[in-house]
């Protein structure tokens, strides 16, 4: 769409989808493909199948406060001690957390960064090859649409016993999103991998280490709105490639095959005849597990022409299976109104690959909006979606794992960020845990 409400912003920024205001077209810097025909793919549910009784959900962390934007969250057992933890990043009050499991089902929340200026996307990696895990932020700077260089990257170095040391990696670019660390040249150093929403100009790059705590860009692509970067070795050739799920107008997944060096060739990979399509979130799994990593990705995007954000009947749950030798074909999951953050998981334990979404924007004048849903796997790669739950509303990002013994059924850890009304159902930080 090529204009839109200024109110879309807010969720925009969710780190892990992370959708803006619209911006003015700019050249295109990718080999275009036909794009599919949102309107006559999507799959409206007719019939609602509840399995309320799966999870139960707890507060961890801090209390919930007034109006929480917990933008992004991931499970990491960052002090590696065998449990799992929680880290995470609050938008509103420019501090990056993490909840630490103590000894089984006590978790303590540790402020472990602050006024880093609304960071919006956070991962693990061990960047200095030191044995410990490290802390990756991206940093929007500003939730309002702004079209100023305020980005900035920034890698908390861990320091053991708890104590982690900020190092600014980048600053003064389009507004950050999401930042991922790989070895894409196989010099042994870990790079990075950084996707710029921006507002009317925003970019895709990789960095490549320079030094302990330097890097130097190279930009793949320059359009607003990416959301989210994801990377793997998509054609098994042995190099890194990555993918960029880019909104606004565009409504495109494109894809930078690492063909040596490193060098890349863009791409798109798919795109949507409907611009306010909504893409809002990506990750990667393997969804029919023949060994290719394929793409899952959501639409729910709330914000479009009208002042409140909503869903959509096109808006829920798709993958882009891996066919091999850079080929990609759609396959409409499900819907779900204000869908956001899909992850794979086997929730039910056989051995199909499930997924996992939340509702960010739903009605939620409606007692029966849904807020989790669980799209089950029959085995032949056909989704029924199942209702998790109705309450909280406004949950924005989502990561599945083991909390207690390896090999169960997953645990899921949410976040809530509550911009807009109603605010009677708020969360910040839930663990869900499964049921006998």
């Amino acid at each position: 769409m090529k204009s839109y409400h200024a109110s879309r912003v807010y969720a925009l920024l969710c780190a892990l989808p992370l959708l803006l205001t619209a911006c003015k077209p700019e050249p295109k810097q990718a080999e275009e493909k036909p794009r599919q025909n949102a309107y006559s793919q999507y799959i409206q549910t007719s019939q609602t199948t509840e399995d309320l009784d799966r999870y139960v959900s707890r507060r961890i962390g801090a209390e919930v406060g007034d109006k929480p934007w917990v933008a992004h969250v991931r499970a990491v057992d960052l002090d590696q001690d065998g449990l799992m933890d929680v880290i995470a990043c609050e938008a509103k009050h420019n501090q990056v957390m993490w909840v630490r499991q103590t000894e089984p089902g006590v978790f303590e929340e540790h402020v472990i960064a602050k006024d880093l200026r609304a960071p919006v996307h956070v991962e693990a990696a061990d960047m200095d090859a030191d044995g410990d895990l490290d802390v990756l932020v991206a940093s929007m700077s500003a939730v309002f649409p702004n079209n100023d260089q305020i980005g900035a990257i920034f890698i908390l170095e861990n320091q053991g016993a708890g104590s982690f040391e900020p190092h600014l990696i980048i600053e003064h670019i389009a507004r950050v999103t999401d930042v991922r660390a790989a070895d894409f040249d196989g010099d042994g150093r870990m790079d990075l991998g950084v996707g710029q929403f921006g507002y009317d100009q925003g970019e895709v790059r990789w960095m490549r280490r320079t030094g302990p705590w330097s890097f130097e860009s190279k930009i793949l692509l320059q359009l607003s709105g990416t959301i989210n970067v994801c990377i793997d070795d998509f054609d098994q050739n042995g190099a890194l490639d990555m993918v960029a799920l880019v909104s606004q107008q565009w409504e495109e997944i494109h894809i930078f095959e690492n063909i040596g060096r490193p060098d890349y060739r863009t791409r798109v990979i798919w795109g949507s005849t409907n611009e306010d399509y909504s893409l809002s979130g990506m990750s990667l799994a393997d969804i029919n597990q023949d060994g290719y990593t394929d793409i899952l990705f959501s639409n729910g995007d709330g914000f479009g022409p009208n002042p409140e954000p909503g869903p959509k009947p096109w808006h829920g749950v798709q993958y882009l299976l891996n066919q091999g030798k850079g080929r990609f074909d759609y396959h409409r999951v499900g819907q779900l109104g204000g869908a956001y953050s899909p992850v794979a998981a086997d929730v039910d334990q056989d051995g199909d690959m499930d997924i996992v979404a939340l509702a960010a924007f739903n009605d939620w004048s409606q007692p029966k909006a849904v807020s989790l849903a669980w799209f089950r796997n029959d085995g032949n790669h056909e989704f029924e979606r199942l209702v998790l739950a109705y309450y909280p509303t406004h949950l924005i990002s989502v990561d599945a794992a083991d909390f207690d013994e390896p090999g169960g059924p997953p645990w899921l850890v949410t976040a809530g960020f509550h911009s807009h009304p109603p605010f009677d159902h708020q969360s910040r930080l839930l663990l869900w845990q499964p049921q006998p």
